[in-house]
């Protein structure tokens, strides 16, 4: 069987959590595809631009569409959406410390399928040592939604940046995951569904 196949495959095991929404039209790595807000031919060009939620809720539509891009290999788009949620907590709370940590793994996502072990390293780490700080959240909320404990996730971060996963060549632009765990809810956990109001960012 084919590496395109295969990746297939393995894509549709991993559950999705907005299944009637569609994934972008490429993974964008840096210099290799059209920004996708920026360039005229980006996936997201004529889209509404990012918005910033009024609340953030790890129940939300934009932490689940995280969930999704993240676990089908869209690093830089999970990014973009989780972003926007971490723009919305006060500074120094648990839950903005929980979307940073979500960001800089993205990025170290990104690093590791530009082939940039030592960026990759790093961000890992940053979202490791961010992560470690949620050990003691006593109501397990982030570990419910994560499918693991922070720290496990911190664990499993750093290891999959020390020894990336070994890429296979794909199409340019086709998402290809690069962590061998998936981040989500336990199955069983039913998910409250939550629309989040939005307002547009400032500029």
């Amino acid at each position: 069987m084919c590496y395109t196949a295969l990746m297939a495959i393995v894509s549709m095991l991993r559950r999705r959590w907005l299944p009637e929404k569609s994934f972008p039209s490429y993974a964008y790595l840096p210099g290799r595809q059209p920004h996708p807000v920026r360039d005229p031919a980006g996936h997201s060009y004529h889209s509404e631009p990012m918005r910033l939620a009024a609340e953030a809720s790890l129940d939300s539509d934009i932490f689940l569409w995280g969930l999704d891009l993240f676990n089908h290999g869209y690093y830089w788009e999970a990014h973009e959406a989780w972003e926007s949620l971490w723009k919305v907590p006060d500074r120094g709370t648990p839950l903005r410390t929980l979307f940073k940590g979500l960001i800089l793994l993205s990025a170290a996502g990104v690093k590791i399928r530009e082939g940039k072990q030592a960026a990759a390293v790093r961000h890992a780490g940053r979202a490791a040592a961010l992560l470690r700080r949620l050990m003691n959240t006593v109501d397990h909320t982030f570990e419910r939604a994560l499918g693991m404990s922070p720290a496990a996730l911190a664990d499993r971060a750093e290891a999959a940046a020390r020894i990336p996963a070994a890429l296979q060549a794909t199409a340019l632009g086709q998402a290809q995951p690069v962590f061998d765990f998936i981040l989500g809810p336990s199955p069983g956990r039913p998910i409250k569904r939550q629309t989040v109001s939005f307002r547009r960012r400032q500029e």
